[in-house]
């Protein structure tokens, strides 16, 4: 099989129906498969793909158990060349899926590949392209400099080597997932991408841009304004820098933290203000 689809849900039953009808429609003249890991909505997902969606391979869990850990659920089931992971509220353009496959058969040192990515209102997002958020880049982005980690300076209409592969579509070489190993569990939600991306660098691959479209509803499949957001969001930068950089001496790390727990102040402090309408 040369494509296995596995697209993580939770509460997102419209968008997830907009999703799998575009993905029908690409994955034409392709041997694929959809994986939709539920992560037990309380919405009528469940009942929706079971009465209209026969083709998909329904994974119910019985609590929501994150992004990485649902992702691998489906993965660990998968035999097909490719695995791509997708999000629900995203639509993919009809030859995305067919020219990023053919990008990749060209290309064995490419481990994994993003694409261009469309915000709702038509507007192309910084967030196709990314470099790992070292402690100078995160600094820098802190600060408000963001087209290091945004990596502005590469074109828009041709291929790139970048850094980081967004979660949003990341198009994975299952060879190159079988070496690294699977996304990291310790990453609830945030973070599991950019983690998973160094560690296909790290492992001697190749991470990508191409240029080629998909719309992404971003956030429709989270609620950025509560505290929990706010948690889960600046816990998963803990981790990542914990894991990878933790080594370094205290004078890099500490302003780094610090940085991580000023802007997390900021966040809850606005969602505080919102609620009491200051």
């Amino acid at each position: 099989m040369k494509l296995s689809i596995v697209i993580v849900s939770y509460n997102v039953r419209t968008y997830l129906e907009q999703c799998l009808q575009s993905v029908q429609k690409a994955l034409e003249g392709i041997e694929g498969e959809v994986f939709v890991v539920d992560n037990h909505s309380e919405d009528d997902s469940v009942a929706v793909l079971r009465a209209d969606y026969p083709w998909v391979r329904l994974i119910e869990s019985p609590e929501n158990v994150g992004f990485a850990r649902a992702n691998n659920l489906a993965i660990r089931q998968s035999e097909a060349e490719y695995v791509l992971l997708l999000n629900p509220d995203t639509v993919v353009e009809e030859d995305t899926l067919r020219q990023s496959l053919a990008f990749m058969d060209a290309h064995p040192e490419a481990g994994g590949a993003g694409v261009m990515m469309h915000n709702a209102d038509g507007t192309l997002a910084p967030e196709s392209r990314r470099a790992i958020p070292t402690p100078w880049v995160s600094c820098l982005k802190m600060l408000g400099f963001t087209k290091r980690y945004y990596m502005s300076h590469l074109p828009w209409d041709q291929p790139s080597q970048i850094e980081v592969i967004s979660g949003a579509f990341c198009l994975l070489r299952k060879n190159a997932l079988d070496e690294i190993g699977l996304l990291d569990e310790a990453f609830f939600m945030y973070g599991e991408d950019i983690d998973l991306s160094y560690r296909l660098l790290k492992g001697g691959w190749q991470n990508w841009y191409l240029p080629y479209s998909i719309i992404h509803f971003k956030g429709k499949s989270t609620q950025k304004s509560d505290y929990r957001y706010v948690h889960i969001f600046y816990q998963a930068m803990l981790i990542f820098f914990r894991k990878h950089y933790g080594h370094l001496s205290f004078f890099y790390t500490m302003p780094v933290k610090m940085a991580i727990y000023f802007r997390a102040a900021i966040a809850l402090s606005d969602i505080l203000r919102k609620k009491l309408h200051i």
